[in-house]
């Protein structure tokens, strides 16, 4: 058992945060900005709420943090009362937001500088990933830290892999959602040809699913996006988000992203159609419009 803080309680980290407690039986504190949210993951799982990032990371063996963007981040960790502030020496914190590589390499070096430890480990599988505990997270950071934090990351993790120094999770994130993105499109622009040649859409897939098309977004998603129902998932307007960290990254390393860069474009155009909190399958919706 150790002492753990969990840093932000949204759709991933609520659930992240129990099986710390439930399944890796830990110590766990919570921060979360809207502090109700908090307390009812406190009520739910018998455990404490701390008031700032500071308060929560103080006398941990660790702290976790899942929150929204680089801006985000930098609040819970170098920001006013950050948790950064908290840490003690030789402790480790665990950063699962999906953010820059940049980010990533700027908190680790002032970690390194304050004498304890840094991994950056966004995570895969989405919210009902975060649910039942069978999340793949892609790690970067020194081997010690790393072995350090993988224990408790088992708790809801079922893949969990140390891909490089400091940045490295992040930019396998990175890859991850550029992966996503055109096996969405390739599906959406699948399906709507199907419906368009008169086909039977559910037959097509069991079949075509059982060959070399075959992808997690298919098997998981094909019903829903059939059905025309986009209110589960990964919502667009994150992974917006998600891309134009691809896209900024691909400008400083030379990589050519012309397919992720026009997915992009085509969920800016499903956001104007009011879906801005639809999830990422409903890139089959613009063409149906």
């Amino acid at each position: 058992m150790a002492k753990v803080a969990f840093l932000g309680l949204g759709v991933m980290g609520f659930p992240m945060a129990g099986h710390l407690v439930k399944k890796g039986g830990h110590e766990v504190t919570v921060y979360n900005r809207t502090a109700a949210k908090a307390k009812e993951w406190a009520d739910k799982f018998g455990s404490k709420t701390a008031a700032t990032p500071k308060a929560a990371a103080e006398g941990q063996d660790f702290v976790m943090c899942c929150v929204g963007n680089d801006n985000d981040l930098r609040t819970v960790t170098t920001g006013p009362d950050g948790a950064f502030s908290g840490m003690k020496k030789g402790a480790t914190f665990v950063d699962h937001t999906t953010a820059s590589a940049e980010i990533a390499r700027e908190l680790d070096a002032t970690a390194a500088k304050a004498g304890f430890k840094f991994v950056d480990a966004p995570v895969s599988g989405g919210q009902a990933g975060a649910e039942n505990g069978v999340l793949t997270v892609m790690c970067g950071g020194a081997e010690d830290a790393y072995a350090a934090a993988e224990p408790v990351i088992a708790a809801y993790a079922r893949m969990c892999k140390r891909l490089g120094p400091a940045g490295s999770g992040q930019l396998t994130k990175m890859v991850n959602q550029i992966c996503i993105a055109g096996l969405v499109q390739g599906l959406s622009e699948g399906i709507h040809f199907a419906k368009k040649s008169g086909l039977d859409v559910q037959s097509v897939i069991d079949t075509i699913s059982k060959g070399a098309a075959q992808s997690w977004q298919m098997e998981n998603r094909y019903k829903t996006m059939n059905d025309s129902k986009y209110d589960f998932g990964f919502a667009v307007e994150w992974m917006r988000k998600d891309l134009s960290i691809c896209i900024a990254e691909a400008r400083r390393n030379g990589a050519n992203l012309p397919v992720t860069a026009l997915v992009d474009q085509f969920y800016s155009e499903v956001e104007k159609m009011g879906g801005k909190r639809w999830d990422t399958s409903s890139l089959l919706a613009r063409l149906e419009r």
